[in-house]
């Protein structure tokens, strides 16, 4: 059944019975579980991925590639801690300062910022922000995670793919700062910032406009027309289908600055910059260099970010409840 939201308006903004440092803790937490379920059950299409864009081969003999090897469950797998701990970390650091951005705009209380919601028809407990500020707190944060966490993305690109012969993170990690430098740990941060922040801004506005659209429904249809309750969708279906739809759509647009992105962190020499790297994949491989791995980037991303905003969304809305509650007995 579809449960609204009864929270008051203030345990959207910020419980007050909470401390600060508690509740950042908590979403903290609260994302970082959510990244690393997400990151190992899809780390196998995030390898497929990277693999396609780095080869332009189709998936089906990349797939075969890795399933005739000596170990094709472990090759599938491989890349896991450095994916975990990029995804992992990376979601809680996202979401914290996500958060912290939303309740800041939420509590300036000014018209631009916030979002006409009715209070019985929200799936989650987070503020209801206007769509240019769900889209700027989305870009900021994105790309403030994804500085921190380059390094280890650029190895975990490097480690899942075959054209480095890598045997270990520490090894890998040797071997770019002594090639390149520490710059190289900072390899393509350029297009992974051109691809996060619209991906970002566009993600949460795509999430919280269909996770409206979708609770509205979901309240319409609790009622029958014959005025009896109906079966309804719960909380977390409706966060994990806009979650899903929002993913797919903001994937779709931003991809050929993950294609970029790829191509800089496995070869910075030869591509050089955004610019340059672009115009030699469009010269080499043509057009669809610019979209390779999209099938499989957008089934990860639909996945991963429906389970990671579900997980997450969970766990607030949870502990909101609790906190009110023990703010309601504390008086």
């Amino acid at each position: 059944m579809y449960r609204p939201c009864k929270l008051p308006m203030q345990l959207h903004l910020a419980d007050t019975s909470s401390s600060a440092a508690s509740q950042t803790i908590f979403h903290f937490t609260a994302g970082l579980c959510s990244g690393l379920t997400s990151s190992v059950l899809l780390q196998p299409a995030d390898l497929l991925k990277t693999r396609v864009q780095q080869s332009q081969q189709s998936l089906l003999p990349t797939l075969r590639t890795i399933l005739s090897s000596q170990n094709p469950i472990r090759g599938l797998w491989r890349g896991t801690l450095p994916s975990a701990l990029r995804t992992g970390f990376g979601s809680a650091l996202y979401f914290t300062s996500l958060n912290a951005l939303r309740q800041a705009v939420a509590q300036a209380n000014t018209p631009i910022a916030l979002a006409h919601q009715a209070a019985n028809q929200s799936s989650s407990a987070l503020p209801k922000l206007s769509n240019t500020a769900n889209l700027a707190t989305g870009a900021i944060a994105r790309v403030a995670a994804g500085f921190i966490m380059m390094p280890v993305t650029v190895l975990k690109v490097r480690y899942e793919s075959d054209y480095y012969a890598y045997r270990s993170l520490l090894g890998a990690g040797r071997d770019i700062i002594r090639t390149e430098g520490f710059r190289g740990l900072f390899a393509g941060f350029g297009a992974t910032a051109a691809r996060d922040a619209p991906y970002a801004g566009l993600y949460v506005l795509f999430y919280e406009q269909l996770k409206r659209r979708f609770a509205t429904m979901a309240h319409q249809d609790s009622t029958g027309n014959d005025g009896k309750p109906q079966a309804a969708a719960s909380s977390s279906s409706i966060n994990f289908v806009s979650g899903a739809s929002a993913a797919g759509l903001a994937t779709a647009i931003t991809n050929p600055f993950d294609a970029v992105k790829t191509r800089l962190q496995l070869m910075p020499s030869k591509y050089g910059n955004m610019v340059r790297a672009t115009r030699l994949m469009i010269h080499e491989d043509g057009m669809r260099s610019l979209f390779g791995g999209l099938g499989l980037r957008i089934a990860r991303k639909a996945l991963s970010s429906a389970l990671a905003w579900t997980v997450y969304e969970e766990l607030i809305l949870r502990a909101e409840k609790r906190w009110a509650a023990n703010h309601q007995m504390s008086l």
